[in-house]
């Protein structure tokens, strides 16, 4: 087996799309469209903070239950998507982290959402989730 290590991969026809072929070698998916554009592992009690993150700058506590993920860098378009876990506190789980908080939508620089426990908004202590989109 090969080894190959680099810094830097860039696509020949177009520099930054590179195909990879997929499983069964009949069909193949872009890496970029593939990768989280921003992560983050986060504590809503107290002061609400990051574990840690990518592409995710700061968090805006908007009361209980909701925040608010600025990124670093923006996204392309306002039509990314989140997918995470809720956790509680104390070994206890929450009901969702819900996108889209109150029908308010997201924008290319920030993303709000709601954070319930027993269908209650809360603010727990486990919680991480990604995005996927493309970013500006």
């Amino acid at each position: 087996m090969a080894t190959l290590k680099t810094n830097t991969l860039t696509g020949t026809s177009t520099a930054g799309s590179i195909a990879v072929t997929g499983e069964g070698n009949s069909t193949t998916t872009n890496l970029q469209q593939g990768l989280a554009k921003a992560w983050f592992n986060m504590d809503c009690t107290g002061t609400p903070s990051y574990r840690d993150s990518l592409n995710c700058s700061t968090l805006t506590d908007g009361g209980t239950g909701i925040m608010t993920h600025n990124f670093t860098n923006n996204m392309g378009n306002a039509t990314y998507a989140l997918s995470g876990a809720a956790g509680g506190t104390s070994g206890g789980w929450a009901d969702s982290l819900a996108h889209f908080w109150q029908d308010e939508p997201d924008t290319t620089s920030s993303s709000k959402i709601g954070l319930t426990y027993n269908t209650s908004a809360a603010d727990t202590d486990r919680h991480t989730g990604s995005y996927h989109g493309d970013l500006a």
